[in-house]
Order: C-alpha cells, then sequence, then structure tokens
C-alpha cells in the first residue's frame, strides 16, 4: 500500500493566496467604480427628464390658459405676447396665481414667464408665436440643460409644441 494515498485530503489544500485576495478585491473596486459612475451618469440623465418634463408642462400649460380665455387670445392680447428672452424676467420667489379681479391674462402671463424661469433657471426663456387667421400657437420653452452634456454644460435645450386652438 502506498502512504501517500492514506495522506488526509485536508493537508492538501493550502487556502487562499495573498495574492488572490488582491486580485479579488481588485476586481470588486472597478465593479464598484463603475456602478458609481453609472449611478451619477443616470442622475444626470434623470434630472435632464425632469426639466424635459416640467417645460412640456409649462407649455401646456401657457395653451390651456390661451383656450381657456380664447376671446383674448383670437383679439391678439396678452398671451400672443407672452415670448420673453433669457435673462429678462427674473423669478421674484412667489409666482403665484393671480386671484380674484387680479386675474387678467397680463397677469397670467407674468405668472407663467416667472414659473418658466422659476422652474429651468435664469437661461430661460420662450418664444410664442400665434397666428390668427389660423388658430395655430407655437410654444418653444429654451433652458440651459448643464446635466445633459458635461462636455458643454452651457448648451441650450428647446422643447416646442405646437397646436391650434
Amino acid at each position: 500500500m502506498n502512504r501517500r494515498n492514506l495522506a488526509s485530503p485536508r493537508s492538501s489544500q493550502g487556502g487562499f493566496s495573498l495574492i488572490e485576495v488582491m486580485v479579488a478585491l481588485l476586481i470588486l473596486a472597478f465593479g464598484l467604480l463603475g456602478f458609481a459612475l453609472l449611478q451619477t451618469t443616470s442622475v444626470r440623465f434623470v434630472q435632464s427628464a425632469n426639466y424635459r418634463t416640467q417645460a412640456t408642462n409649462l407649455a401646456n400649460d401657457l395653451i390651456e390658459l390661451m383656450r381657456a380665455q380664447r376671446t383674448d387670445t383670437l383679439a391678439g392680447g396678452a398671451y400672443s405676447s407672452a415670448s420673453f428672452a433669457a435673462g429678462a424676467v427674473t423669478a421674484n420667489g412667489a409666482c403665484t396665481w393671480p386671484t380674484g379681479a387680479a386675474v387678467t391674462p397680463k397677469t397670467n402671463v407674468a405668472r407663467w414667464q416667472c414659473e418658466v424661469v422659476k422652474t429651468l433657471g435664469e437661461k430661460a426663456s420662450a418664444e410664442v408665436q400665434f397666428t390668427q387667421s389660423t388658430g395655430r400657437v407655437s410654444v418653444a420653452i429654451t433652458w440651459g440643460d448643464q446635466r445633459w452634456d458635461p462636455k458643454e454644460p452651457d448648451s441650450l435645450t428647446t422643447f416646442g409644441l405646437t397646436t391650434f386652438l
């Protein structure tokens, strides 16, 4: 009988070496680093999507105000002059809805412009085009979307909506 075959199986195993443990930790570190990068990119895209959603809601808000006060809109009232350039409107903090006798198309436009700047930042602007003969309305809202493109953080994004009253 061979004595080597009688040796216990435990004596032939030596466990993990320090190099194996270091390689495993290195692989884990790269995986966690990749996950962290994925998470930060995801946050940037989610915040950008939130701005796009807000711009969509703001454009719909103005169009619904125009529909609600259709007579004033078709007469070329305050809603047709709702356009503003970046930096022309400041968000005074309280962009509240006017109430009572203060509710006019002009106060609604001022509140809407304030909401656009408050929601999308100081670089926000809007261009509203209304064609009286056809009732066609176009609302384009532009804002600085710093989160979308890390190479060009000052690039502008525009959302446009066109409909008929």
